[in-house]
């Protein structure tokens, strides 16, 4: 040790300038090379079937997110002054550069498909502002007496119309929404009016992310320096365990900036991971220093930081590899942002661990040792008794503590049965939110912001033409349409539906797809020439050979959207049959999956995680069975924390999905550094009464006092504007107090009673 020392701590103020100036060059790349990503569509794997699908669905039936301006009238919208705005708002629309003028669909653009003595013909249902009361009168009989605008642009009771504009999924930016927000502002009054839709929630979620955690983490600094200088009582450790953490998310973020790894939104937990996990290796090794300098107060500071060195750089090199080994496993992802969030905190957990081993032994040799009172020597041995009866008691009762354990996993497991899965972005705000209330507030005027895309494929063309297959398909969307929270749909059925009744003199009775192959093709044909045909290629391609049909649903919860996919897949042998496939497409199903890949890559990471944990933990100790002792404490986490998402109905997402990668990558810490102390002190004593009172002293409190320090860094969390950062935060705080809890106690009697490291000495 003395040669390492005298190796690579010869100059140690050279040390931290070195570190200080690649620190500024990774700042440097930082400034100039970092960017957000703020189209969810990139978080997603671009090779992965269903979004090969989804993409190749929406190009060929110009399926977008639609941003939605509502305009309320208490008073009914049937008036001059309010049918005007309509009309400007959506020609201001039209003239914005993020909008196609054909993506655009509100009252003042609607066709009104009508039967006329030729015929049919498609018309507009205004132009020009109707002014008198009684042009006024015929515009609301003509909205009522169309299914496809009533209860889709107009709410039934006739005080809301929507003007929908549907956009590309790379054109939403905060300035264009603010842009969107002062124009509905200017014209309210008597008139009020509401902006929402999935582009909306979805890029404020990718605004609100790194805002959110700008506010975090200097709270998390601020707390965990009072935290650290309680526990280490010295400004100049604290300040030196802060520079390790510091200097681990800048190395983290500058790697990320060099690569050309974007930002995306859950990387902006990077920083509160690190910061919270950086501390434990400067407890460790500052606790370690210490108890070394009470019992050798007259140590020179050459000597300390060479004990501490050789007592301390085994047990911060495992915690570190352990805790990258679960960050890593994440990789085993196929999401692009879990995948980067695992690699980049696991390479900043190494920095800190490289940092722990070389800034703070150069901050002692360059500015000195930590100063220590009397009063503070006193209090350590008040916690050596502590510790002492602590141990004891675990010892002294030795079967409730498996007791307890087995009710504890019988719980989490009954628990564990009740978690599910939510892809929702809406929840992931607060429920009285005006971007929550907004969607509330459309939603039960109309048939729901989320979309969710039926794309219906034959072989042959024409085959969208065929009666029974169009029956079919109409069957499909009324069952659906029976679901609570399902509103409107909209397919081809609707046109031929409409076309069919006003072919009869509106007559309600032919409000039903015809049975004539010939006639439907003469609807068709009629529309094609008489309307719009882009809007009629929204629902079915060219050839006829590909349709889609759109839900409306009045939720983006995960539950909810499976619900209706069952619903529809119950109709699939009836199109069969029919040599109809189905599959699904649109943003409301991507999400679905990317959930679903997301909880996947879950499951194989923590397999994987707690495998090479276990192994690597037998290859550190030279034994199986410390391997699998070690890994108990962070089992019984990961089940309880399961476990109470289930009972308290906590569902997975895309931020709680990360809990098991957290528990097991900083949970393991504390196994190893108690076991390692653990094996030396048996060996050096010999005496198991002894092993486990040095042990609870010298480990057990450096585990308390880093446990302190993390939950305190993650509890800030429960200031986060994003309800599940809330409950992540709240739950790593739990999972590491029970981590905490399960070394001190079953993993520490497992260690006690299978009699490990005393072998060949009488068991007590």
């Amino acid at each position: 040790m003395q040669n390492i020392l005298n190796r690579h701590f010869k100059f140690p103020l050279l040390n931290l300038i070195l570190i200080l100036v690649v620190t500024f060059i990774f700042m440097k790349v930082m400034k100039s090379n970092t960017r957000m990503e703020t189209d969810l569509d990139k978080y997603m794997p671009q090779n992965h079937p269903a979004f090969i699908f989804s993409d190749k669905a929406e190009k060929m039936f110009n399926i977008k997110d639609g941003i939605i301006i509502a305009i309320e009238n208490s008073d009914g919208i049937y008036n001059h002054g309010t049918l005007s705005k309509i009309k400007e708002i959506t020609r201001k629309l039209e003239k914005m550069p993020e909008i196609e003028k054909n993506d655009i669909t509100s009252l003042y653009t609607a066709d009104n498909i009508i039967g006329t003595e030729d015929g049919m013909d498609v018309k507009a249902f205004y132009k020009k502002t109707p002014t008198s009361a009684e042009e006024l009168s015929i515009l609301q009989q003509n909205v009522h007496n169309n299914d496809m605008v009533f209860g889709r642009i107009v709410s039934e009771d006739e005080t809301v119309s929507v003007i929908v504009a549907n956009i590309e999924d790379d054109v939403f930016s905060q300035q264009f929404y603010q842009n969107i927000l002062k124009m509905a502002k200017s014209y309210e009054g008597p008139e009020k009016l509401y902006v929402a839709g999935t582009p909306i929630v979805e890029g404020t979620m990718a605004y609100l992310g790194p805002r959110d955690m700008k506010k975090m983490v200097p709270i998390v600094i601020l707390v965990i320096t009072v935290i650290l200088l309680f526990v280490l009582r010295s400004l100049k450790n604290t300040f030196f365990t802060l520079q390790v953490v510091l200097f681990s998310v800048i190395w983290a973020f500058g790697l990320m900036a060099t690569l050309g790894i974007p930002i995306y939104a859950v990387s902006t937990m990077i920083p509160v991971m690190l910061i919270a996990i950086g501390v434990a290796d400067g407890v460790h090794l500052y606790s370690h220093l210490d108890l070394y300098l009470l019992e050798n107060p007259g140590a020179s500071k050459r000597e300390a930081v060479a004990d501490m060195l050789k007592g301390m750089w085994k047990p911060v090199m495992m915690t570190s590899v352990t805790t990258a080994v679960g960050f890593i496993s994440l990789l085993t992802s196929e999401v692009y942002p879990i995948k980067y969030f695992g690699l980049f905190t696991a390479f900043g957990v190494m920095a800190a661990m490289f940092f722990s081993l070389f800034l703070i032994p150069s901050g002692i040799l360059a500015f000195g040792l930590p100063k220590r009172k009397a009063s503070i020597q006193m209090k350590r041995s008040n916690e050596d008794q502590l510790s002492h009866r602590f141990a004891g008691t675990i010892v002294k009762y030795k079967y409730l503590t498996p007791i307890m354990t087995a009710v504890i996993i019988v719980v989490s497991l009954w628990g564990m049965n009740k978690v599910w899965i939510n892809s929702s972005f809406l929840e992931k705000f607060e429920k009285d939110s005006d971007i929550v209330l907004t969607d509330k507030f459309i939603n039960e005027h109309f048939g729901g912001t989320s979309m969710l895309n039926v794309i219906f494929e034959a072989a042959e063309p024409d085959k969208f033409k065929q009666p029974e297959i169009l029956k079919a398909v109409s069957r499909l969307q009324n069952d659906v349409e029976n679901l609570p929270l399902v509103g409107n749909s909209f397919s081809l059925t609707d046109y031929l539906k409409r076309m069919n009744m006003v072919m009869h003199a509106n007559d309600e009775a032919y409000d039903i797809i015809p049975d004539s192959k010939e006639l439907v093709a003469q609807y068709l044909l009629l529309y094609e020439m008489s309307g719009d045909p882009e809007n009629l290629w929204k629902v079915v391609d060219y050839n006829y050979t590909n349709a889609n049909l759109t839900f409306q649903i009045k939720s983006d919860n995960s539950k909810v959207i499976k619900d209706v996919i069952a619903r529809i897949e119950s109709h699939r042998p009836e199109l069969e049959a029919l040599n109809v496939k189905i599959n699904f497409a649109g943003s409301g199903y991507k999400a679905l999956v990317f959930t679903d890949l997301i909880l996947e890559g879950q499951i194989k990471s923590l397999l994987m995680s707690l495998g090479i944990i276990i192994v690597l933990l037998s290859l550190m100790f030279k034994k199986m069975s410390v391997g699998l002792i070690g890994s108990v404490p962070i089992i019984l986490t990961t089940l309880i924390s399961f476990g109470i998402m289930g009972l308290l109905n906590i569902p997975l997402s895309t931020t709680t999905a990360l809990l098991s990668s957290i528990a097991v990558g900083i949970g393991i810490d504390y196994a190893i550094h108690f076991i390692e102390r653990y094996r030396i002190y048996a060996l050096e004593t010999g005496d198991k009464q002894a092993t486990i009172r040095q042990t609870m002293h010298h480990t057990g409190r450096a585990i308390v006092f880093n446990a302190s320090v993390v939950i305190a860094g993650f509890l800030v969390l429960l200031f986060s504007v994003f309800p599940p950062n809330r409950t992540l935060g709240a739950l790593v705080s739990l999972n590491m107090f029970t981590s905490l809890v399960g070394t001190v106690t079953i993993m520490f009697l497992l260690l006690y009673k299978t009699n490990i490291y005393f072998r060949n000495k009488k068991g007590l």
